[in-house]
């Protein structure tokens, strides 16, 4: 599976942009490493570390949602291709078996990519800056550990949804009202009890045992429930297609984006990513940072949430792209432009989610003065990242993303970007509604690649 994985990402971009995706994530560590001293002069050095772990859990949470990729999708997505997560349907292994070993493939996979060179950037630093050993070590153990155990909690969550999604409501529920109680007697904030976290701060024989058990439990609570054929009922779906085109009827090429809605209903993914590729991962993001408030106060860290959740909104795009590739519609009248197009009309359409999110947010927070300049901030960055993502991966984004260079590009014009206006709104709150502005760079984005995505589906370079 490992030599599969390889080799479906070379293919898609070349080997060399494959293999060097680890080392740029270590560039990455090693050169953040001389940038603790800056970073210390503007906020402590521990709500870094609370910052750099919430990425880390909110990658394994996103990578942890296997449960939502059920038949329909991996068959349309991956159909034509022999994948070894088939080998249950013609060699004697069971697919509890085989499930088994793409989740063992998965974490290593991810650790040699994400974890590993980032802690081993780190610790080739901190022999330059003086910084004690103990401490990369300690963290690259720590942010494993923050990674499993958002990619098991998830991948448990995600596959008890796949059987009962009522069940899944009452548990999500019932663990609502117990961070509730938890916060009530406490007084603390329940993101301070994160294994990990206390891990890196208390290391001990103890407290390393007790990390593993809260990752363990639940992959293994996970692959006993897991089923290729959970759901024995057969499902009757009423036509929707034309109700969907004349409701549709304003927007560009209404029948592909009928078809995009179609998917995503059908398959479970409008519920299913809603709840764990893009509330789950933003809620726990929200509760580390509300850590920071003792140093920041919750205006900045409001229009700091509104652009990661402009971000993680712009994601929504993969949910479209991943049903299929424009080998589908090559047999059409359609050309790439007419299929991103219609991606972007049912994007436009989820946006409903991030928006109701961020704002029962600025409501929560007690600013719902600042609504407007949040909410035109949070749209304005998912459609921004939208256009970076569609000039440089196309209908392809969950595959390209793993080339270094388009990763070295996406970080660059994302990073600028938020850095402009995350210093806009921390002088003035109302500068956020400027974020408009960036819908023009997101436009030149989107038609630019229109013209290269079609060019290289027709094999003109």
């Amino acid at each position: 599976m490992m030599k599969e994985e390889w080799r479906i990402h070379s293919t898609m971009f070349g080997s060399l942009n494959f293999a060097l995706f680890p080392v740029l994530i270590l560039a990455m560590g090693f050169m953040g490493t001389f940038l603790i001293p800056l970073i210390g002069n503007t906020m402590p050095l521990s709500d870094l570390v609370i910052i750099i772990h919430a990425n880390y859990l909110m990658l394994g949470i996103m990578v942890g949602a296997f449960g939502l990729l059920g038949n329909e999708v991996m068959n349309r997505r991956f159909g034509q291709a022999s994948l070894l997560a088939y080998s249950a349907r013609t060699l004697p292994l069971t697919p509890r078996y085989i499930f088994t070993i793409f989740v063992l493939k998965d974490t290593l996979y991810y650790f040699i990519l994400w974890i590993l060179p980032l802690g081993a950037g780190f610790l080739i630093g901190s022999f330059l800056t003086g910084i004690p050993v103990i401490i990369p070590i300690r963290l690259l153990v720590s942010l494993t550990f923050s990674f499993l155990t958002g990619m098991s909690f998830v991948f448990l969550l995600s596959t008890i949804y796949e059987r009962s999604a009522r069940v899944l409501g009452v548990l999500l529920i019932v663990t609502g009202l117990c961070c509730i109680v938890l916060i009530f007697l406490t007084g603390q904030n329940p993101a301070s009890f994160f294994p990990p976290l206390l891990l890196f701060h208390h290391f001990s024989i103890l407290s390393f045992i007790g990390s593993f058990f809260v990752i363990i439990f639940p992959f293994i609570a996970a692959l006993l429930l897991y089923s290729p054929d959970i759901k024995a009922t057969e499902k009757v779906y009423h036509s929707r297609m034309k109700p969907l085109i004349r409701s549709l009827k304003w927007f560009p090429n209404p029948a592909l984006a009928a078809k995009d809605m179609i998917d995503l209903w059908r398959s479970g993914s409008v519920i299913g990513q809603s709840i764990f590729s893009f509330l789950l991962p933003l809620v726990i993001i929200w509760f580390f940072l509300s850590l920071l408030d003792e140093y920041v106060s919750i205006l900045p860290l409001l229009f700091t949430f509104a652009m990661i959740t402009g971000i993680i909104a712009s994601t929504m795009y993969t949910w479209l792209t991943m049903f299929d590739s424009f080998s589908v519609y090559a047999l059409l009248p359609v050309d790439v432009p007419d299929v991103i197009t219609s991606k972007i009309t049912s994007f436009s359409l989820l946006q409903i989610i991030p928006a109701i999110f961020i704002s029962c947010i600025c409501v929560l927070s007690g600013e719902i003065f600042y609504l407007l300049p949040v909410l035109v901030l949070t749209l304005s960055v998912s459609y921004y990242v939208l256009g970076v993502t569609i000039w440089l991966t196309g209908l392809s984004p969950s595959v390209l993303v793993y080339s270094a260079r388009v990763m070295v590009q996406y970080f660059l014009l994302i990073g600028v970007a938020m850095a402009i206006f995350g210093s806009l709104t921390s002088f003035e709150p109302w500068f956020g509604i400027v974020s408009v502005f960036l819908f023009i760079p997101a436009y030149v984005f989107i038609r630019m690649g229109f013209r290269r995505w079609d060019r290289v589906e027709q094999g003109i370079f």
